[in-house]
């Protein structure tokens, strides 16, 4: 078996990216919630996204009370509850396998490879992670605001590693390229595969430093074809 494991980006791999029109229709939701100026509100959200995927902000609702303060409005507690709501329901709907990914998952673990998860994202995806498909047939699943780290760290890659029991270069990394992760990969000793997306409208999905287009190394176009590189 050439290679153990497997590790799996999150979004856009094994479920859908976040479509913007959806992303913002939750800001502008959450916004409101809190009677803050919609502008204003984005901005700092925006503005904060690090530290929401560093784990600085330990909980959604830290994140909120600080908006309000930089905002200077007054945020009640039913007012932070359902604008956390409505931002945990955006991701519970995002968190849906996509076709097949189940059973490619499945698959592997049958064939006995190691199954590894390495998220950038916040609080809210390791919350909900527990009652989607996905868990149990996970060995590890890293998500940056737990660890307080984010992809392309090396550190966040050598931490899954570690919870495997794996060198890098019997590893093999699957992602859509968001987050320079596929350079992250590649710079511990993994072997970084771009799982491209035929027909997505990148004007229409949230990214951030993707790579995707320039990205030279190995390239998929679903996942079934990941059964074809471990063997």
């Amino acid at each position: 078996m050439k290679y153990q494991a497997v590790i799996f980006d999150l979004f856009g791999t094994l479920v859908n990216i976040f479509s913007r029109s959806e992303y913002e229709k939750t800001l502008a939701e959450m916004a409101a919630i809190l009677k803050a100026p919609y502008s204003e509100f984005e901005k700092v959200w925006y503005r904060t996204a690090g530290e929401r995927a560093t784990g600085e902000f330990r909980t959604l609702e830290e994140n909120i009370k600080y908006i309000g303060r930089e905002l200077k409005i007054t945020v009640s507690e039913k007012q932070k509850k359902r604008a956390c709501q409505a931002r945990y329901k955006l991701f519970a709907s995002f968190l849906t396998p996509k076709p097949d990914a189940i059973e490619i998952l499945l698959k592997l673990k049958a064939d006995g490879y190691k199954i590894g998860l390495i998220s950038n994202c916040s609080h809210e995806a390791p919350i909900i992670w527990p009652d989607t498909p996905f868990a149990p047939l996970f060995d590890a699943a890293i998500f940056s605001s737990t660890a307080g780290l984010q992809k392309p760290d090396p550190r966040i890659y050598q931490l899954a590693l570690q919870k495997l029991a794996v060198k890098p270069e019997e590893c093999l990394y699957i992602g859509d390229g968001d987050g320079n992760e596929l350079t992250g990969a590649a710079q511990v000793g993994m072997r970084p595969v771009l799982l491209r997306n035929p027909g997505e409208d990148k004007q229409k999905v949230m990214r951030y430093s993707y790579q995707g287009d320039t990205w030279d190394g190995a390239v998929i176009t679903s996942l079934r074809e990941v059964l074809d590189l471990v063997i």
